[in-house]
């Protein structure tokens, strides 16, 4: 290691230099703050063992102006005035450890020992923290667009709580159908917090087994099970001062959520195979697709942490719910999407917009967001037309039994108006809600509705 040594006592500094130059560390030393502080500057050293009485000064006060200039900097402390106090101080306002003098070869290759553990960690942490700004900076350069805007209201409103609590350090608890957005919108919902230039860390809880999930959020020591060859950093420290997304948090292992319960409430964690405490100061935000209600009901949720998660909590409606903003996601997909594949379109056809309208999009924005790139990359006109957005029996549908027939029948083909207009009142029931909001899109009132149902023999 390279390791610089403050004392003002000259036999201190040369036989603690000959001691460790002995180990084949390299040495300098300094007998006052101006040269040390000055050094510190300059160069890079793994340990500083600072005397705490440097002649007139006040060696605590020589370590916060070393660790103002590298606040990742291990200190360790010199005294012949040892203390608890004094050494409770020191580590509170930032000192690495404390050694009293005199001291013996054994405990300088102690404290040595440990200063390497924590450098390869801090080295892990360093390194995984630029690994994150570089994948953030690629993924937003990558990912389609999401609209933040909403003609519906329930969709609105939702939206409108979730960016109003960004602003503070409150847990929030994203429900909705597997495609909604959930991810997208807690992304959003991070880049409008004050933790904006911190660190997302995002992990999906149904994507590992329990024990390489702890491990991933907790991380682990070398032998702590099979294949833990080194320490590992988890994510919670990898998002330490930032947020942390838990992403289908109902498929969290019960005991996972006890630790992720201490963590919420006492900002503290230990890795597996350690018994060292650790904290982290993490904002959460959680999603699910799952009651999480019904899960505590049956015991694969903890009430508690169901609790704590439930500060803010929000709906996100699916995409059959907020028919209005369909029209503006799929211009922003294929708006994204053509310039992906390097092509100009004018947009959709009639016949395209009522293959759109008329599907109920169970896959939600997922699903709608691969059609349209399928369509992008397939279509051979300049618009979008229905034949170039998959079929219901390519993608599933959740309209009525008899909506296959129905999709057939084109906006000015060889079809009467009656067989146009059951057609189109067919594929509006089969995705609608419910019966007031397929009238409101049909532009009949819903006694109206109701008489072309009993006609048509689709109660």
């Amino acid at each position: 290691m390279d390791i610089l040594i403050v004392d003002d006592e000259r036999t201190v500094r040369q036989a603690t230099s000959y001691a460790l130059q002995a180990e084949d560390h390299y040495v300098e030393a300094a007998e006052d703050s101006v040269t040390a502080l000055r050094r510190v500057k300059e160069a890079a050293f793994d340990v500083v063992f600072l005397d705490l009485r440097l002649g007139a000064e006040d060696g605590i006060d020589v370590m916060k102006k070393i660790l103002e200039l590298k606040p990742e900097q291990l200190v360790v402390i010199f005294t012949a005035h040892g203390s608890i106090q004094t050494a409770v101080k020191a580590t509170r306002l930032g000192a690495f450890d404390f050694m009293e003098k005199p001291f013996l070869p054994e405990q300088l290759r102690a404290i040595l020992l440990k200063a390497g553990k924590a450098l390869h960690t801090q080295g892990e942490v360093q390194e995984l923290k630029r690994t994150v700004v570089a994948l953030k900076s690629e993924v937003q350069t990558n990912l389609a667009p999401m609209h933040f805007d909403s003609e519906d209201d329930a969709t609105r409103e939702a939206l409108d709580n979730l960016f109003r609590a960004a602003a503070t350090t409150a847990s929030i608890l994203i429900l909705g159908e597997s495609g909604t957005g959930k991810s997208m919108i807690a992304r959003e919902v991070h880049e409008r917090s004050l933790l904006a230039d911190k660190p997302l860390v995002t992990i999906s809880c149904p994507s590992l087994s329990k024990e390489l999930l702890e491990s991933e959020l907790f991380g682990h020591v070398r032998g702590a099970f099979t294949g833990a060859v080194k320490d590992k950093v988890g994510k919670v420290a990898l998002a330490d001062g930032g947020t942390l997304f838990l992403d289908e948090i109902g498929d969290l292992p019960m005991d996972i959520q006890s630790k992720l319960l201490r963590l919420l409430q006492e900002r503290e964690y230990e890795r597996v195979g350690d018994n060292k405490t650790f904290k982290a100061n993490v904002r959460v935000i959680a999603a699910t697709n799952r009651d999480l209600r019904q899960c505590v009901i049956d015991g694969t949720f903890r009430e508690d942490l169901y609790y704590r998660l439930n500060v803010i909590a929000v709906t996100i409606p699916p995409l059959r719910a907020r028919r209005r903003d369909l029209r503006a996601f799929a211009k922003r997909y294929l708006d994204y999407f053509s310039k992906q594949v390097g092509r100009s379109f004018e947009g959709f056809d009639a016949a395209g917009w009522d293959a759109i309208t008329r599907h109920g999009w169970p896959g939600n924005l997922r699903e709608l967001r691969n059609a349209i790139e399928r369509a992008a990359i397939l279509a051979k006109g300049p618009a979008i037309r229905a034949e170039d957005l998959p079929s219901p029996a390519e993608v599933g549908s959740t309209a009525a039994p008899d909506r296959d027939a129905a999709q057939v029948i084109r906006v000015g083909s060889r079809v009467s108006v009656d067989d146009l207009e059951s057609a189109h009142i067919r594929g509006v029931l089969g995705w609608a809600p419910s019966l007031q909001e397929a009238a409101e899109i049909l532009g009949i009132d819903k006694a109206t509705l109701y008489r072309k149902r009993k006609r048509l023999d689709l109660d």
